[in-house]
């Protein structure tokens, strides 16, 4: 690995998160501002969310940083904390990146949803006209949701725990994209369904179900799951054992890398390192060394 010194002139991106220890952009986002030269260094932060409020406070007062990614549980609630948001953020009610502006105001957008189709898209999925299940409703769902529809999707269901959050996410959607039949679905199945994206954190854990009935699934229902670690989810498993094609979560975040950056104002300063992506970027599941435990 080739490094670029951290100086008095380096930008901080925060990445805030509760539990901590499955994040991945500190370690791909660090990367990618290597190869690129840009500098800036990611630095991982475990915030409760009655801290939260805290530490957005604090941020606004920090004049080396450049911003602040944020991941599960915060999505939604630190969105209500920040000064604007960008258009997308505020459809999805959530946000995953934040800008501090030169005044310390902070500014929070969206990319999940953008990275996501932007991954499904590259492995061949076809979106435009598609039966999608969507397994969740909250801040990653919701940022999803808006992209799907977006994208031109002709059905999106949508499956939760909590049904009221989802019927809210569905009023949400129809309300931005009235074309779109968006529902809820309650029963456990994914019959009918063309793509099938999980935004939930059940597979985080290798003794996790399967987020899921997959009995009614065939080859020609296209999979994706948003979680980063494990790499292959005990639902990728099942759906690549059953010739599905799959999209594992890191592609996600591979694809808002590049908007993620020009959103926080970061350009090259830097010689780039011209390291190349690992095996495990340019192919994770044949690659994936932190499977989860398969029954």
């Amino acid at each position: 690995m080739t490094s670029h010194p951290i100086t008095g002139h380096t930008r901080v991106y925060a990445h805030f998160a509760d539990p901590v220890a499955h994040v991945r952009t500190p370690e791909v986002m660090n990367r990618f501002f290597r190869q690129r030269g840009i500098d800036a260094v990611v630095v991982p932060y475990q915030v409760g969310v009655e801290d939260l409020p805290q530490a957005v406070a604090a941020a606004r007062s920090w004049k080396n940083l450049a911003g602040i990614g944020v991941t599960m549980p915060h999505k939604e609630h630190i969105a209500g904390l920040l000064d604007d948001l960008t258009e997308d953020a505020v459809r999805a009610g959530a946000s995953n990146v934040i800008r501090r502006l030169p005044d310390g105001r902070l500014l929070g957008g969206q990319y999940d949803g953008p990275g996501l189709v932007a991954g499904l898209l590259a492995h061949g999925v076809r979106l435009e006209g598609a039966r999608v299940l969507l397994l969740g409703a909250g801040g990653s769902a919701r940022a999803v949701a808006m992209a799907l529809a977006a994208a031109g999707v002709s059905r999106l269901d949508i499956r939760n725990r909590t049904t009221a959050r989802a019927a809210e996410l569905a009023d949400r959607v129809s309300g931005v994209h009235p074309a779109v039949r968006c529902e809820v679905r309650v029963e456990n199945t994914v019959a009918g369904v063309d793509v099938l994206v999980n935004t939930t954190s059940v597979g985080m854990r290798g003794t996790d179900p399967l987020p899921v009935d997959l009995t009614a699934l065939t080859a020609a229902t296209a999979v994706s799951d948003i979680i980063m670690k494990p790499t292959r989810t005990r639902l990728l498993d099942h759906a690549q054992r059953a010739g599905c094609p799959v999209v594992p979560g890191i592609h996600m975040l591979l694809n808002q890398l590049g908007p993620t950056a020009d959103f926080l104002g970061l350009t090259p300063t830097l010689e780039p390192s011209g390291e190349p992506d690992p095996p495990e970027l340019t192919d994770p599941l044949a690659h994936a060394s932190d499977a989860a435990e398969v029954a």
